[in-house]
């Protein structure tokens, strides 16, 4: 999963490190080790406890001046090392994925241009529920498929607060059998302490990207998705809302407080699946999730949290008929350089 406190701590010591990079005209390394232990129980169904790696990573990144006001950079980050286990890297589902793995040219009037694989433009524009939480195995998925391999993505520069950003897919004859370009368009503007982000992907390319596997697409109607966020000092409130025809609507609210080196969440998230919907066990029903985290900060490089997850909604799409709760309690550990 991605956690926006780790992706926001890294990015800070990438813009640092880069400069040094630049200078000394050697890559940057970083990584973390990322531990947690969850209990999950679903009402009437399985219980279990787990201890396991929680996305563990390693990257190198570097960048360098092509002529005055243009760089070029490149990123390669590698995830599922499996460092709870020595035995896990003969799992036969793999690991040592490529995560990231990009090259790009930027500048402050032209904008950035990169090319390869990376978060897309969609989720960057208006995942931020979905994305914010550590274990997040309850958390509300997306329905769009574009990315996150085989892309050319932009962004522009800042007009005035507001960032224009494209995608576009590229997957030859001999990937799906048939050549598609599947895009996806974004809009992002800030003001003061609002923030506004509309994105939109077409869905086009006959591949649905669920984080753990590629599979088939449910169809290819469009994905739109809405964002509005405002910060308060201390406390950030974000809405979100996601529609694609035949497949579901998901909305979602959340806030964030910090407080010192703690900080603290609390979301609520609701799918709403089509009566079209392709998978029996969802279609026209509901499923919801409250999430609560508590998150400590014990030095520049090293944070332990809790998180509490409560799933519900319809009978039956936890597996069990008559049933409709699921309930996970986790807590975890990361190291990060």
């Amino acid at each position: 999963m991605k956690k926006t406190i780790l992706a926001s701590a890294i990015a800070a010591a990438t813009f640092s490190g880069a400069a040094l990079a630049q200078e000394s005209s050697l890559p940057t390394v970083y990584g973390n080790i990322q531990y947690a232990i969850a209990h999950d129980n679903v009402d009437g169904g399985n219980s279990s406890i787990n201890h396991y790696d929680n996305g563990s990573t390693l990257g190198v990144l570097h960048d360098h001046e092509i002529a005055p006001g243009l760089t070029g950079f490149f990123k390669i980050e590698i995830d599922r090392l499996g460092a709870d286990d020595i035995s896990s890297a003969n799992d036969p589902e793999g690991r040592f994925r490529i995560d990231e793995a990009y090259i790009g040219v930027k500048g402050d009037s032209f904008g950035q241009l990169w090319v390869g694989t990376d978060d897309t433009i969609y989720e960057l524009a208006v995942t931020e529920i979905s994305e914010f939480y550590e274990v997040a195995l309850l958390n509300q998925v997306v329905s769009y498929d574009t990315g996150e391999g085989d892309m050319v993505q932009y962004l522009s520069p800042n007009f005035g607060g507001l960032t224009i950003g494209a995608a576009v897919q590229v997957n030859g004859d001999d990937e799906f059998g048939k050549k598609s370009y599947p895009w996806q368009l974004a809009a992002m503007y800030e003001v003061d302490a609002l923030e506004l982000a509309f994105a939109v992907d077409s869905n086009d390319g006959g591949r649905a990207y669920n984080r753990i596997r590629t599979v088939p697409s449910v169809n290819n109607e469009n994905t739109y998705g809405l964002r509005a966020s405002y910060n308060l000092d201390n406390l950030r409130l974000t809405g979100e809302f996601h529609t694609r025809k035949d497949v579901a609507d998901t909305f979602g609210v959340m806030g964030i407080y910090t407080l010192g080196k703690n900080q603290f969440a609390l979301s609520y998230e609701l799918t709403q699946y089509d009566d079209n919907f392709s998978d029996a066990q969802f279609a026209d029903k509901d499923i919801d999730t409250v999430t609560l985290q508590a998150l400590h900060n014990l030095s520049d490089h090293m944070y332990v949290y809790f998180e509490g997850y409560l799933g519900g909604g319809d009978d039956g799409v936890y597996g069990v008929a008559n049933k409709s709760e699921r309930s996970l309690a986790s807590v975890g550990a990361v190291y990060y350089f």
